[in-house]
């Protein structure tokens, strides 16, 4: 399937690593209605593919054997009707998971990484949390948990999660304090929300960026990853991400 694309440094097998990984977080959530469509029980073994480009495709297996590059898991479109949906995604999110490991020790493998360089690579995408975590909320749950000593249940307030004075829906998006005191409470803010994980592409908290939250599923998200602009949130009176309005919109 990427026949011809051979990372070859850690840095190049990483920058693969998190470019199939967005894709698949995206299949499984941003991009989950499309997905479950294209899993279609009556159609052969099918496997859900993730590309360095953030592209994702499901399709059936390489003919060729062995394949070029290792396999996802095959049929995953069998066990779709049988299993909640959400059971069904999560199976779905372990099995890529293991298929991003998979391809990317097949790449430290093939050009010779030594001791160090795999485990420099391992701690790079260590630092990343899982599809898993991503798809099932455990990313914002341990994150939850990590800063609940310290003041984060103000940013969870369930009453008014767009709070103005922070821009609706946001998280600390860009303050533009220049004083020592608003650069003080961005660094707090940062700290505080460092463990907040976007439930699109899974990538963590940073001030300069805009953040949404949902008002269902309680999952924060990049702006840019659900297509919503800080002028658009303006007028949300409820934010629903894209799962939870798909949830509610399939029969």
């Amino acid at each position: 399937m990427d026949a011809g694309y051979n990372p070859r440094t850690v840095e190049e097998v990483f920058r693969d690593f998190k470019g199939r990984r967005a894709a698949l977080i995206k299949a499984l959530t941003t991009d989950v209605e499309e997905f479950y469509q294209q899993c279609d029980p009556e159609k052969e073994n099918l496997c859900l593919y993730g590309f360095p480009s953030e592209q994702w495709e499901v399709n059936l297996p390489a003919e060729e054997v062995p394949p070029e590059l290792p396999e996802p898991a095959l049929g995953i479109n069998f066990a779709r009707d049988g299993m909640q949906d959400k059971d069904w995604l999560s199976l779905v999110a372990v099995h890529s998971d293991a298929w991003l490991l998979a391809v990317a020790f097949y790449f430290g493998a093939r050009f010779g990484f030594d001791k160090a360089d795999r485990k420099r690579l391992f701690n790079m995408i260590n630092d990343l949390p899982t599809i898993f975590e991503v798809v099932t909320g455990m990313a914002k749950k341990q994150g939850k948990e990590k800063s609940s000593v310290s003041n984060h249940s103000s940013t969870k307030s369930k009453s008014n999660s767009k709070r103005g004075s922070e821009s609706k829906n946001t998280k600390a998006m860009q303050s533009k304090d220049e004083d020592d005191e608003g650069v003080t409470l961005e660094a707090e803010d940062e700290e505080e929300h460092e463990e907040t994980f976007c439930g699109a592409c899974g990538e963590s908290y940073t001030s300069d960026e805009f953040w949404i939250c949902c008002d269902i599923c309680e999952k924060w998200f990049h702006g840019k990853c659900v297509k919503i602009t800080p002028a658009r949130a303006e007028h949300i009176k409820q934010y629903k991400c894209p799962s939870c309005s798909n949830k509610r919109a399939r029969p």
